[in-house]
């Protein structure tokens, strides 16, 4: 295992010189918040920070994809026909993705890639990624991924991991992805003891800042139906606005909606990102909705996460604990919460 450090100086060069291998998405200050962006010289990495206020899944998962295109009409003999689009799995490297972030990605994997079905956009983009985490040395206080089986420097699901510590870092790789990139990456030193004494001891101090820890083990014994017809999600409901805020957040949603598109005679056939949050989610073209009231569009998201994916994988719970949709719902709807009240009740 690769063990080098860093001067902060040497590692945005670094990153620079890699620019010819891959395309590489990092944090950067967009506005009020840090987003992962292509770097292109044009903004400089920002590595000082929480978290950013939208995972990196769409890298893997973009929001619209082009699946196929095909030509309407009689007279072309390539009418009528679905053509899969062309699409880029060049390398490419996500650098400072938190590991919760990472670990989402592992939690979606068993829906995309599983022995039943194969997506094979989704598995061409993850394996051409390279995951190269940033440890959290300050959690935010939402956070509760030592609750759903991670933590502030869990290296599952990554590739290689960065330690913030102070004026330098340490970058340790964890797998033959890793290793190749910080074979091709310029500067840096072997890690001392010093050093790899420095980074254990963040990582313990990290996880003793995370304080929230709803109990999921109990959910598995749990009957469905029990906690289907339960008598608190009206309350939890309540005031929810369908907004999909908290879905389009979560790094490990990953509902989806294919459309056609024609201008002229030219025609995509499209995924989008959707939202199980939107009344039209659901709707059939008979004009029937199975759930078109905001209850049961609520208590599905929750079911689906703590409860169905639970069943189906038994793997744990599908959420990594990166706190977004806590952060950010406008009525303070609280995943932590109804974790508690299905595991009590």
């Amino acid at each position: 295992m690769t063990e080098r450090v860093y001067t902060k100086e040497e590692w945005i060069r670094g990153l620079e010189g890699l620019r010819e291998d891959y395309t590489l998405f990092v944090p950067v200050k967009d506005g009020d918040f840090h987003a992962f962006m292509p770097m292109n010289g044009e903004k400089v990495p920002d590595f000082d920070f929480q978290n950013t206020r939208l995972s990196p899944k769409s890298v893997i998962y973009p929001r619209s994809e082009r699946l196929f295109e095909y030509i309407l009409g009689n007279a072309d003999p390539e009418a009528n026909i679905l053509k899969e689009s062309s699409k880029d799995f060049s390398p490419r490297a996500i650098v400072g993705i938190r590991p919760c972030d990472a670990q989402a990605f592992q939690i979606v994997r068993r829906n995309f890639d599983n022995p039943e079905y194969r997506d094979p956009w989704w598995v061409r983009h993850f394996e051409s990624t390279t995951l190269v985490g940033l440890g959290c040395n300050e959690p935010c206080s939402t956070c509760f991924c030592t609750a759903v089986g991670g933590g502030p420097f869990h290296e599952d699901g990554l590739d290689a991991l960065v330690f913030d510590l102070g004026e330098r870092y340490l970058i340790k790789g964890l797998t033959d992805k890793g290793e190749a990139f910080l074979a091709k990456m310029n500067g840096g030193k072997p890690a001392d003891e010093a050093v790899l004494k420095a980074a254990e001891d963040l990582t313990a101090s990290a996880s003793q800042k995370i304080t929230s820890s709803p109990p999921t083990d109990p959910l598995k014994g749990k009957k469905i139906n029990d906690l289907f017809n339960a008598p608190f999600w009206e309350e939890v409901a309540f005031g929810c606005l369908n907004c999909g805020t908290c879905t389009y957040l979560c790094p490990t949603c990953w509902c989806f909606d294919v459309q056609d598109e024609v201008l002229g005679k030219e025609g995509d056939r499209i995924r989008n990102w959707d939202s199980c949050m939107f009344p039209l989610f659901t709707l059939h073209g008979s004009g029937h909705n199975p759930r078109d009231k905001k209850v049961q569009r609520v208590r599905q998201r929750f079911m689906h996460k703590l409860k169905y994916y639970v069943d189906k994988y038994d793997n744990g719970v599908q959420c990594s604990g990166c706190g977004r949709c806590v952060r950010y719902c406008p009525v303070n709807i609280d995943i932590r919460d109804v974790c508690e009240r299905m595991n009590n009740y």
